[in-house]
């Protein structure tokens, strides 16, 4: 079973971006082993909290990261 795993800062991607992530890696996979492993591919977004990982001894945060994503549009309440 191909598997694939995302670990991205906390609010940095939309539900959309995300869905794209799962997407995307699933068609790459499709087309290196072929149609067959459509059914059993995962993709796991997981999203590290705000200050939860570093690079080179130092510690990220969204400051030093720049701005998070755009925030979601709200649903519809009519």
């Amino acid at each position: 079973m191909p598997f694939a795993n995302f670990k991205v800062p906390e609010k940095t991607l939309t539900a959309q971006q995300k869905e794209q992530i799962v997407t995307r890696t699933t068609e790459l996979y499709i087309e290196i082993y072929g149609e067959q492993v459509r059914g059993n591919t995962m993709v796991l977004v997981e999203e590290v909290a705000d200050g939860g990982w570093g690079i080179g001894g130092n510690v990220l945060t969204l400051a030093v990261l720049g701005e998070a994503a755009p925030a979601e549009p709200a649903a519809d309440a009519g």
